[in-house]
């Protein structure tokens, strides 16, 4: 047994997301969203963390680890699940980040998502973006859906991942799961090859680079399915995101194919409850004819209206999201505005709703 399979399975007992291991200092577990020291552990010295992390991690990417300084892979262990861990090295040593992902899929009813939603699953084509910064449950809401997918339709499904998250099982689809630099070499050449695979859906974990975009693009055009994720905070962002990619000689086929191909934008983030726990706060964009003509005409400043305009299509700003949260009971007016983007819409909202917010008791980093 590994040294930190212990570790492991006190996150699970302590309900953490992610274990952080840095030279000369304690163990950490993020709970909640909150940094907190495990207890019964002492710093560890920089030879004891190469150690540890030697034994779970495979050759390939300790290899990789002393030559590019970083490296990702996927970690099982039984009865606990799966981790993708990150190892790097900084001015102390090397260092890890271990982030939990459960064994058991969570479904759409578990996360309460919204028909809106669910009916992304059921296109034939098109291209759907779930984005938000890092740690806002992007994979989680994409396993639901996939898993949502694999009962209810009967469909060739192709994951690209850096590295495999959750692990699905054939239910009624046919799932090939690919890790980069494990069964490809990059997301652009699986994307590539996919389209000789026979696939009906292909989930892309991340658009990193213009190459990918496009062949995701195309993809979505010549009548797949495409899943992908971004490190953006807004559906309008996400627009501005997946265009500005190309040079300006370019942006113009690029927004005309894409008022074609978006079909949807989920754009989430994690907001820490009252009581214990997390809560996600979803911005969901459903393409219309006047959202595909926004794209076209570049005047992506004006999807924010017409996603207002188009409430009855389930389409929800990030405002109104953490709007309802705060209304349930589940988070603070303060979480929702360190969370939110446009925040003196924010304040506009609470004051709306008989909540005066002092923005001078919020210090921001």
């Amino acid at each position: 047994m590994a040294w930190l399979d212990k570790l492991f399975h006190q996150m699970l007992e302590a309900g953490a997301s992610d274990l952080h291991l840095s030279a000369k200092v304690k163990p950490m577990f993020r709970v909640s969203g909150e940094m907190v020291t495990v207890e019964g552990y002492d710093e560890t010295t920089p030879e004891k963390i190469e150690e540890y992390l030697k034994e779970i991690t495979p050759q390939m990417n300790w290899d990789e680890v002393h030559e590019k300084w970083d490296t990702d892979f996927a970690y099982a262990l039984q009865g606990t699940g799966r981790f993708r861990v990150n190892l790097f090295k900084d001015h102390k040593g090397m260092g890890t980040v271990c982030r939990l992902v459960p064994d058991k899929i969570h479904t759409t009813d578990a996360l309460g998502l919204p028909r809106s939603i669910l009916n992304f699953c059921y296109l034939t084509k098109g291209l759907v973006v779930v984005t938000g910064p890092t740690g806002s449950g992007k994979s989680t809401t994409l396993a639901a859906m996939i898993d949502h997918i694999n009962r209810n339709r009967t469909s060739h499904i192709i994951t690209i991942e850096d590295p495999i998250e959750f692990v699905h099982p054939n239910i009624k689809c046919l799932i090939n799961q690919r890790e980069v630099r494990r069964h490809t070499q990059s997301f652009k050449n699986a994307l590539r090859a996919g389209l000789r695979e026979d696939p009906d859906i292909v989930l892309v974990g991340e658009m990193r680079d213009l190459e990918t975009v496009e062949i995701a693009l195309e993809t979505a055009e010549t009548g797949h399915l495409v899943f992908a994720t971004l490190h953006t905070s807004t559906a309008p962002s996400t627009v501005d995101r997946i265009i500005d990619q190309f040079p300006g000689n370019r942006q113009a086929q690029i927004r005309t194919m894409l008022a074609v191909s978006l079909k949807g934008v989920i754009a989430q983030t994690l907001c820490k409850k009252k009581t214990s726990g997390r809560v996600a706060a979803l911005e969901i964009l459903v393409s219309n004819f006047a959202i595909g003509a926004n794209i076209r005409d570049g005047k992506t400043h004006q999807i924010a209206s017409a996603m207002q305009v188009g409430l009855k299509q389930g389409m929800k700003l990030l405002n109104d999201s953490l709007l309802e949260h705060i209304k349930a009971d589940l988070i603070t007016p303060t979480e929702a505005y360190m969370k939110c983007v446009d925040k003196s819409d924010m304040i506009r909202k609470l004051e709306s709703v008989g909540i005066h917010f002092d923005v001078s008791s919020v210090v921001e980093g």
